[in-house]
């Protein structure tokens, strides 16, 4: 479509000899900078009428009826010195950006006084032709059963959110509901001329139960009367559709592999990181009878605090974690009854905002203050496996459920072999002002502390903590990608993703490789700061993929084995650095954000690296302390489960070096080992060290009427 319009497409790097492209160019003839094709659509009635070719204010080409392509996108939108109350509830709703659209600008129609001036969007469900996904009509007789009621009860989801905002009407209009494989997008966000209740939406849902799979038809029906009963609350809604999602995705296969890497980077001289798995708790997981939580459970953490304190606190909250949701499970799996989302997300709520306040109690112990307090991101992924009966002779223990936990900047992506979706919203001063409603995200990036953060684990007590926790269902196979900033930074997961992740779906490229070239790609394109990279390759198949022969693979790839890994001499020469880098002081600004104001400080303990007993000591007391936590505590109180109590892993053994079939066979092997500097854990568990926080991971003061509490 863009190869037939005849004006240039500008490249965005405004130094630039010459930036006029042709389009069709994916780079710049000139500077070689990769060319952004950015397609926004146009909000209103006067946008439908602009014909087709037309070019709007020398910048805005009209693609289709609404779908507009910028081809000067390093410059500015328009933007009104006053932002107007009717794109308010776009702000508001940014943490829901997986699903909703953001503002980009304004547009005059004309030159003239008395032109209409339309309102643009951008993360809009656009592909990369200028085209439409298609509506949820369109797309709802040709999937499958469980993705019908996972589109249904992701609708369900967004109906609380976006009734608070008053645009629940942007559910009600099919044409206005896109989905792009798994995902619900809204095009738009609508007001309507009523308030709608869920019997509206119980009366659009009817239209599309004529058309839904046998296997749900009538069971989405029944729910569809419960919509228009007033009697039916939304709790018992969720309730019953959330019995019928589990039910039908826990009849799909569903294959984990595993595979995390840490590295120091280039520049840096001591590794803050700390993610799990990698390969040592491969090794201690198959000698240990009592941890059982590869593959259910992934996670990064990038500390702050600098050298000791964020290395500390990172390694502390991985070790912390591992125990309480080791319980957590063991929990789960002598449970006759589904656990409902809402308990899963209390349950995690609590169990975060306590390793919470084990990190702060050892700050406090060690007389911290301020810019001395130690904390650490978290991205944590936890897929639970929760026994849904299929039917009495066939119980399953794979409800396909996966639970995200998200504190600070470090991110988690879902790629699948056509798209890549972020599922994450950082936790910094650029997410708060658009959340807050004071300005549009591109314009927050031209602050120097956009990417502050305003959350971490461990800075305050746990009373000022919002963890983010959110519940997806695996229905489709793809990766499952956790990283610190180190490679998130400059969005190079987005701009990287197509090169890495088909080609491991493809079974072209080992799971292992694909995670060394991430992080290859991060010391060479980032640099700056530590990386920690943790991938999932979620099959919808029971049997174990066999790779391609390596011999025309697209990468190289490394042999995977479960035990150990031996290092890519990239990482391994990281590894060996030595020395400091001399620690980025902190402004008063961002002591007050970070950390509650307080007297001086008394003189604080020296600084002192963890030893063994540190991680074990701090969650042996935060069990023996956490008495009144509710039902998880009753888990933590319990005696560690046999083996045969948690549910096998829905993944097949991985083999041991000797029986890799080829260097580019695929298994669930972890990967670069921890560096010198890393507290070993009890039981020999290795775990690898953090990155020291930058500059800019530190935010501004927090506006008094900020009603999101920072914790970092």
């Amino acid at each position: 479509m863009i190869s037939s319009f005849s004006e240039p497409i500008y490249c965005p790097n405004l130094s630039c000899p010459d930036p006029r492209n042709t389009f069709g160019r994916q780079h710049c003839a000139a500077c070689e900078t990769d060319l952004i094709y950015r397609y926004v659509w146009v909000v209103g009635q006067a946008a439908e009428e602009v014909p087709t070719g037309k070019v709007i204010a020398d910048r805005y080409f009209v693609i289709a009826p609404q779908i507009w392509l910028d081809s000067r996108p390093a410059l500015p939108p328009s933007v009104p010195e006053q932002l107007p109350d009717t794109i308010m509830p776009y702000l508001h709703l940014y943490p829901q950006r997986l699903h909703t659209p953001e503002v980009y600008g304004y547009c005059a129609l004309g030159e003239a006084p008395e032109a209409a001036e339309v309102l643009l969007l951008e993360n809009v469900p656009i592909n990369n032709f200028g085209s439409l996904y298609p509506s949820i009509l369109q797309a709802w007789s040709g999937t499958t059963a469980a993705r019908q009621v996972y589109w249904l009860w992701q609708m369900l989801q967004l109906w609380t959110p976006l009734s608070e905002q008053g645009v629940a009407s942007s559910l009600l209009v099919p044409e206005n509901l896109r989905v792009e494989g798994w995902r619900v997008r809204l095009l738009e966000l609508h007001r309507g001329n009523f308030v709608p209740t869920l019997r509206d939406l119980g009366d659009v849902w009817s239209g599309l139960v004529e058309s839904a799979q046998p296997e749900v038809q009538s069971k989405l029906g029944e729910i569809c009367q419960f919509m228009r009963r007033s009697s039916m609350n939304f709790d018992a809604i969720a309730l019953e559709l959330n019995d019928l999602l589990l039910e039908q995705a826990t009849q799909l296969p569903l294959h984990l592999e595993v595979v995390g890497m840490t590295d120091t980077g280039p520049q840096r001289s001591q590794n803050e990181d700390s993610c799990y798995p990698v390969a040592a708790d491969f090794q201690f997981s198959k000698t240990s009878v009592g941890e059982k939580l590869i593959p259910y459970l992934t996670m990064v953490c990038d500390g702050v605090g600098g050298h000791e304190g964020g290395e500390v606190a990172s390694q502390l909250a991985v070790q912390s974690l591992k125990a309480l949701i080791q319980n957590l499970l063991a929990e789960i799996a002598q449970q006759e009854e589904l656990m409902t989302p809402t308990m899963v997300i209390k349950q995690l709520e609590e169990i975060v905002r306590v390793v919470n306040n084990v990190i702060s109690a050892q700050n406090n112990e060690q007389g911290k203050e301020l810019r001395q307090r130690m904390g650490t991101t978290l991205v944590m992924a936890l897929q639970l496996p929760q026994k849904v009966k299929i039917s009495e002779d066939l119980p399953s223990n794979n409800s396909h459920e996966l639970y995200l936990v998200n504190v600070g900047d470090s991110r988690a992506y879902w790629i699948g072999k056509n798209y890549c979706h972020r599922l994450t919203v950082d936790d910094d001063v650029a997410s708060r002002e658009v959340q807050l409603g004071h300005c549009l995200y591109w314009e927050t990036q031209l602050r120097s502390d956009a990417g502050a953060l305003t959350q971490a684990l461990g800075t305050r007590d746990a009373d000022f903590l919002r963890p983010t926790i959110q519940r997806f269902i695996i229905e489709e196979e793809g990766l499952l990608l956790l990283c610190s900033d180190g490679l998130s930074d400059n969005d190079w997961v987005e701009k990287s993703w197509e090169n890495y992740g088909p080609e491991v779906l493809e079974g072209k490229m080992s799971l292992e490789a694909a995670v060394q070239s991430w992080i290859r790609l991060a010391n060479e394109k980032n640099g700056y700061d530590n990386t920690s990279v943790v991938a999932t390759h979620c099959r919808m198949s029971p049997e174990r993929l066999v790779l391609f022969d390596p011999a025309v693979a697209s990468a190289p790839a490394s042999a995977p084995v479960s035990a150990s890994v031996s290092l890519p001499p990239s990482l391994a020469a990281s590894l060996q650095k030595s020395g400091r880098i001399p620690e980025s002081p902190l402004s008063e600004s961002s002591k007050q954000l970070l950390y509650p104001e307080t007297s001086p400080a008394p003189e604080p303990v020296q600084k002192r690296r963890s030893k063994l007993p540190l991680p074990l000591l701090a969650v042996l007391g935060l069990i023996l302390a956490g008495g009144g936590l509710g039902l998880w505590v009753q888990s933590l109180q319990s005696p560690q489960p046999e083996p045969a109590q948690v549910p096998p892993p829905p993944e097949t053994p991985a083999p041991i070096p000797s029986e890799t079939p080829s260097p580019g066979a695929e298994s669930p092997s972890p990967s670069p080992e921890s560096t010198p500097a890393e507290i070993p854990p009890p039981d020999a568990e290795s775990v690898s060290p953090s990155p020291e926080s930058t500059p800019a991971e530190i935010p501004p003061p927090q506006e008094a009427e900020t009603p999101l509490p920072s914790a970092e």
